[in-house]
């Protein structure tokens, strides 16, 4: 089954849910989005007129389109280290020079305390120790800085060993169990009506996304996501019902409520909206585990006389997602 131009518009909707939720300011190019939004990232691909872009939480597809600027970063200039004021210079350090036999050229013999200078030029050295219980003694002369030898400066400019390399994500355990689809990875299992096929590849095709499931000329379509992120469930409902807005023309919210789904806290919202040249009559749940935020989204062409049965389809799978599995 491929991956055609109806199965993008679900990967459009979840690239804006990422976008929406989990994007944070980095050392990364800014990508100003024309609704306002900012996403910082590294752009890696381009493909059937996306950008694919790699952030701190992981890839994300932008429609070209939906892009009003890109900004690349600029990393900031190092800092000077501010040279230390002449107040710093080690206090014991006058007497030790007041008995040299050739003061340099800056020194008086009637005043001693013009070597000040001289001695914050040294003050990187340690303090040179002067015993107050031997006046007549003759301190050691103060020697310039010695140069570091070029091996400690080889050793010093060694970069740290590379870091180990990642280890590769586990492989997304799955099976199908007659009408169920169970996945071992994260824990759960929902319903899959005998119609729907697996969608191969969805998640790299869409952002975050576990599976995808539909009928095979796609006029159903099924997705589970999952991301992790601190914002509140609230928040996140909220974030990706208005990233529903931004994919479907003539979008109308048809009801929104609080509910469980697999007995966890959810809100659910049905929805009806123009895109791809087709009316979609589609239904989101956002369900809150563990810290983590899932979200279902379940859609079907509306323009069809079958548009009751599917919804009743979608509408069971919802209701069936179980994270009891193992």
């Amino acid at each position: 089954m491929s991956t055609s131009s109806h199965f993008r518009v679900l990967a459009t909707l979840l690239a804006l849910f990422t976008l929406g939720i989990l994007a944070a300011p980095g050392r990364a190019d800014e990508i100003r989005l024309k609704d306002g939004k900012k996403l910082y990232g590294v752009i890696v691909a381009y493909e059937d007129n996306m950008f694919k872009v790699k952030t701190d939480y992981g890839y994300v597809l932008v429609e070209k389109d939906k892009i009003a600027e890109i900004i690349p970063s600029t990393p900031a200039a190092p800092k000077q280290p501010a040279a230390k004021p002449a107040s710093d210079a080690p206090p014991k350090a006058e007497p030790a020079v007041t008995k040299s036999k050739e003061p340099p050229p800056s020194v008086t013999n009637t005043n001693a305390k013009s070597i000040t200078p001289i001695i914050n030029n040294l003050a990187v050295r340690p303090e040179i120790p002067v015993s107050s219980n031997k006046p007549d003694a003759t301190p050691p002369a103060i020697k310039a800085p010695i140069a570091a030898p070029k091996t400690a400066l080889a050793a010093a400019a060694t970069p740290p060993p590379p870091a180990p390399p990642k280890e590769e994500p586990p492989a997304n355990r799955e099976e199908i169990l007659g009408n169920l689809y169970i996945n071992h990875e994260f824990g759960f299992r929902i319903f899959k009506a005998p119609s729907w096929q697996i969608i191969d590849g969805a998640g790299q095709t869409l952002p975050n996304a576990i599976v995808a499931m539909g009928t095979s000329n796609e006029s159903t379509l099924l997705v589970v996501a999952r991301e992790k992120t601190k914002t509140s469930l609230d928040t996140a409902a909220k974030t990706v019902e208005e990233r529903l807005h931004d994919v479907y023309e003539n979008y109308r919210l048809i009801s929104e409520r609080k509910t469980l789904v697999g007995g966890q806290a959810a809100i659910e919202y049905r929805y009806r909206g123009l895109a791809d040249g087709h009316d979609w009559s589609g239904t989101l749940a956002v369900i809150a585990h563990n810290g983590e935020i899932f979200t279902v989204l379940g859609m079907t062409f509306a323009d069809t006389d079958l548009i009751q049965i599917q919804e009743n389809v979608i509408t069971r799978a919802i209701a069936s997602l179980d994270f009891s599995a193992k």
